[in-house]
């Protein structure tokens, strides 16, 4: 599957499952109703090194963003996000996106990866963990989560070392 630093033209096809995904609420701590430019912004600043995914026929199926978690001494700590369209789920593309992600991390220099609000009940946990990451911590119940109710923020955490 071809993994490529994403362009701006690429927006238009990440958009419409990036808004379904964060709609949804059962992922991402972002407001349900992010405008189409403020999630632009969100997902595709500059401080962030962003990626798609592929698909034969050339159709974006996957995005992730890979950027400094901290600043100054503890700027080598990176963070990552990843979306994957609904409608292709289980065929890989996150884990090619992670497994891409990792050796980009490290090539720019990273010793480690944290994601900081993983949602407890969100299936990518069993891939992060297959990955080699693991759960610092888990903050109780501040996720509203549409079907589960209540549920936890994991802080995860993977060396790159």
């Amino acid at each position: 599957m071809p993994i490529r630093r994403a362009v701006a033209d690429d927006w238009p096809r990440i958009w419409p499952f990036w808004r379904r995904i964060v709609a949804a609420a059962e992922t991402y701590a972002w407001d349900p109703r992010t405008s189409e430019d403020d999630a632009r912004a969100l997902w595709m600043g500059p401080a962030k090194r962003v990626y798609v995914a592929e698909d034969a026929a050339g159709d974006v199926v996957g995005t992730a963003y890979l950027t400094a978690n901290y600043g100054g001494p503890a700027s080598r700590v990176a963070n990552a996000g990843f979306m994957v369209d609904p409608d292709r789920a289980g065929q890989g593309i996150g884990r090619a996106l992670a497994e891409h992600l990792l050796a980009e991390a490290r090539a720019h220099g990273y010793r480690a990866m944290v994601f900081n609000a993983v949602v407890e009940t969100n299936p990518a946990v069993g891939l992060w963990a297959s990955l080699g990451f693991r759960i610092l911590g888990t903050v109780p119940q501040p996720f509203d989560h549409p079907r589960h109710g209540r549920v936890g923020l994991h802080i995860m955490y993977r060396s790159l070392e």
